[in-house]
């Protein structure tokens, strides 16, 4: 693995998955203390719609997927909240339409249609400097917004009732937590693709709670078991010539099957 390292790809590699960790990682604890696993998985869905912007406008792809993602992220929060719908309805109704208009903005591209399996399944390996800017400039804001709001996210994360009895503006608290999964699935994207960013977003947060209860104790944890999981799927997928996306997940399940033996 160490002389793989004099690759440019594969240092880039890393440097994705170690940024892609940090934002899981933090975020995702707060996935699942909350149990809102599949609103990540609508957001992430939705997201593809603005990759086919990105392409349709001659855009990076990325920054497209933010702004359609923090879009769909605050819609989500609205229809669920002040129309009365039922959350798993809202998230299905966003999930088809991101994916619906993303395909559709694709077909529009003039010229040779991109191939959407990186999007879809990940492409670590192929990840340029210019986007690993980005991930570094998302996860800057994903840690400070974390920072500022850790004490209300903290309150909605357990009991909102509670939370709004004290006087926090639960309403805002959740639109400013889904905006920041939306950019967390958006530096997932590249890694371990749409189809399997529930996985990461989830995975190493629920290991971690297995161990420590401590709010930022389990956000730690999952950033490094995080990772770790990306070092290592990493690894085997290069050795073994697989998908690096898949071989991260296989060895995300397989870590947390183990955890199962262990925690507490």
């Amino acid at each position: 693995m160490i002389d793989v390292l004099q690759y440019d790809f594969m240092r880039y590699a890393l440097i994705a998955g170690v940024l892609a960790s940090i934002a899981c990682g933090i975020i995702g604890t707060y996935v699942v203390t909350k149990r809102i696993v599949f609103i990540s998985g609508g957001i992430s869905h939705a997201a593809f719609g603005g990759i086919g912007l990105g392409y349709f406008l001659g855009v990076s792809p990325v920054l497209g997927a933010v702004v359609v993602g923090v879009f769909f992220a605050v819609v989500m929060g609205f229809f669920a909240r002040k129309m009365g719908q039922r959350d798993d309805t809202v998230i299905g109704v966003v999930w088809s339409f991101g994916m619906a208009m993303g395909i559709l903005f694709v077909y529009m591209t003039p010229g040779y249609a991109p191939d959407l399996m990186s999007y879809l399944f990940g492409s670590i390996l192929a990840v340029p400097i210019s986007e690993l800017y980005i991930m570094l400039a998302l996860d800057v804001v994903i840690v400070c917004t974390v920072a500022l709001f850790y004490k209300e996210f903290f309150a909605v994360s357990f009991d909102e009732e509670f939370a709004r009895v004290r006087g926090v503006k639960v309403d805002f608290v959740n639109a400013v937590l889904f905006c920041l999964i939306a950019l967390t699935v958006v530096l997932l994207i590249r890694v371990v693709g749409i189809i399997l960013v529930i996985a990461m977003l989830s995975i190493p947060a629920a290991i971690a709670g297995r161990f420590v209860h401590d709010m930022r104790r389990m956000m730690g944890a999952a950033v490094l078991i995080g990772a770790v999981f990306m070092v290592v799927g990493l690894g085997v997928g290069y050795a073994l010539d697989l998908p690096s996306g898949a071989t991260i997940i296989i060895v995300s399940v397989l870590g947390f099957v183990l955890s199962g033996f262990f925690g507490g």
